[in-house]
């Protein structure tokens, strides 16, 4: 499996644009229990689908990849439909596990998601990645500062999470980027060496 190939191409205004539309979006959201601006997320995933080639598409899907689930389900997906096609939309809408508040059950949702990794589309998959990557990171730093009650911020807890990111490194194996691949089964790895109070 080679990494995907996309053009790599300068950002437009477009870009410039979904910035501020994004940071609207997320204005006034943090990052679960803690006071990290949640636009901090959307910069990080953005950044790891520039560096892993992705075009303009893929970078502006990147910064909105949360706004559906979070912001105003399908209204919102339709509003940036208008405001950057339907290219754009189609990413964000194959990365978004839920359309509604409240959200359907965490396992039900998750379980539909991966199963949804087997029909995306290669910039869907690249992104998707890209969030799962930054996520990773994000927990074994939190398990790493906080140990076991650092799980307890997490829907699935410990057991739950890790079975989602082995079964999303199962069918990313499949399909999607050769690099973030590697960086998600490296950092799963050590998670689940951490989680078993190994290596602090």
């Amino acid at each position: 499996m080679s990494s995907m190939d996309s053009k790599t191409s300068f950002l437009t205004d477009r870009f410039d644009e979904a910035l501020v539309y994004a940071n609207h979006l997320h204005a006034k959201q943090v990052r679960k229990r803690s006071q990290v601006p949640y636009f901090a997320h959307l910069l990080g995933v953005t950044s790891l689908v520039l560096e892993d080639g992705g075009g303009e598409d893929e970078a502006i899907a990147a910064l909105l990849h949360d706004a559906v689930e979070d912001q105003g389900g399908l209204d919102t997906l339709e509003d940036i439909r208008q405001r950057y096609g339907t290219g754009v939309a189609e990413i964000v809408d194959a990365v978004t596990d839920a359309y509604t508040d409240p959200k359907p059950p965490w396992r039900a949702r998750k379980e539909k998601y991966i199963a949804s990794i087997r029909t995306a589309s290669p910039q869907a998959l690249r992104v998707s990645l890209a969030d799962k990557v930054y996520n990773a990171r994000a927990t074994l730093r939190d398990i790493r500062r906080e140990g076991e009650t650092g799980w307890e911020r997490f829907n699935g807890g410990k057991e739950g999470t890790l079975w989602y990111y082995r079964q999303l490194i199962k069918e990313f194996g499949k399909h999607g980027s050769r690099d973030l691949l590697q960086e998600l089964v490296r950092i799963v790895d050590q998670l689940e060496k951490v989680s078993r109070n190994q290596g602090w």
